[in-house]
């Protein structure tokens, strides 16, 4: 498949979206996968096209209605503008295209008042109603985990990783929690996936890997995701997504129980998808230790007391 975007195929969407024609456009950083780029219109208005070639069109259809029901909920995000047909998707070649509002910013601090924003967001986005176009298990959990083991014997990788992993799916399996409040994740909040300005968030992106499951999880990534400085956790951090989460809604005793495992969880998944997507999936000698900086977290003990007032 071409993974290219050229002007015929912004000015194909564009008027598909009866929107001016274009002035000028530059790539956006964020993601592995699918291609973002700001377009800037005639008469100076800005908005952005998403070339999903890592998805299926079917997968951006259900990715675009967990958009949609977010913001139907006040859920700060971006909804694909509608274009002619009535639809918020284009299809060309076998994929998915779409044209996002631009909401100015950049990816969220680790400023105290940045991450209690993003609690906020959390604790209110873990309690809005369910619905359909969420999958109740998680892609980068135990699916991902059984991907990597597989795919490693195949290629005849053989790495300590692969064969701690495969050790330690057997009891994290049986630990995981299945008796915690559950509600809509994210299930991947790093920096590249939030947009903040002014110390507020002002929309979540990329729900590709949201779920329903333990509502105590999303606070648990966000820890891995903002922090961390290194290896070395950022205490002060961690307390300010905690208190934005608690200012909207109290975890409960067996939630707070819960964090070390769903932390450690959350860790290894992303270590996980890491070794799969540099080398595995798409080997790259320059980004193939990428994974190690979670592993070597794995070791580090955390005391949630420190954090949870």
């Amino acid at each position: 498949m071409n993974n290219e975007v050229g002007t015929a195929e912004v000015e194909w969407l564009l008027t598909l979206a009866e929107l001016p024609v274009l002035d000028s456009m530059e790539p956006l950083e964020g993601g592995w996968d699918n291609s973002n780029f700001l377009l800037r219109l005639k008469g100076g208005s800005e908005v952005v096209l998403k070339a999903w070639f890592a998805n299926s069109v079917e997968e951006v259809v259900r990715v675009v209605q967990r958009h949609i029901h977010l913001d139907s909920h006040g859920i700060p995000t971006t909804v694909p503008l509608r274009l002619s047909d009535g639809g918020h998707i284009a299809e060309r070649n076998g994929v998915a295209w779409t044209i996002l509002p631009f909401v100015p910013g950049g990816m969220l601090g680790c400023d105290g008042d940045s991450l209690r924003s993003l609690g906020e967001v959390m604790g209110k986005m873990g309690s809005i109603p369910p619905a359909d176009c969420f999958p109740e298990s998680y892609r980068m959990g135990f699916d991902l985990f059984d991907e990597v083991i597989s795919l490693s014997s195949g290629m005849g990788v053989s790495e300590p990783f692969v064969e701690m992993l495969s050790s330690q799916i057997a009891g994290i399996t049986r630990d995981f929690p299945s008796d915690l409040p559950m509600g809509i994740l994210h299930g991947d909040l790093f920096p590249d996936n939030v947009i903040g300005s002014g110390g507020r968030v002002s929309a979540i992106l990329d729900l590709e890997e949201a779920w329903t499951g333990p509502m105590a999880f999303d606070l648990a990534m966000a820890c891995v995701g903002f922090g961390w400085d290194g290896t070395v956790p950022a205490w002060e951090r961690w307390k300010a997504l905690f208190d934005g989460y608690q200012s909207v809604r109290k975890l409960t005793q067996d939630e707070v129980d819960s964090l070390p495992f769903l932390h450690y969880f959350a860790t290894l998944s992303i270590a996980a998808w890491r070794f799969w997507k540099h080398n595995l999936s798409e080997p790259d000698e320059f980004l193939s230790d990428r994974y190690v900086e979670m592993v070597d977290r794995l070791s580090v003990e955390i005391d949630f007391s420190e954090v949870i007032g």
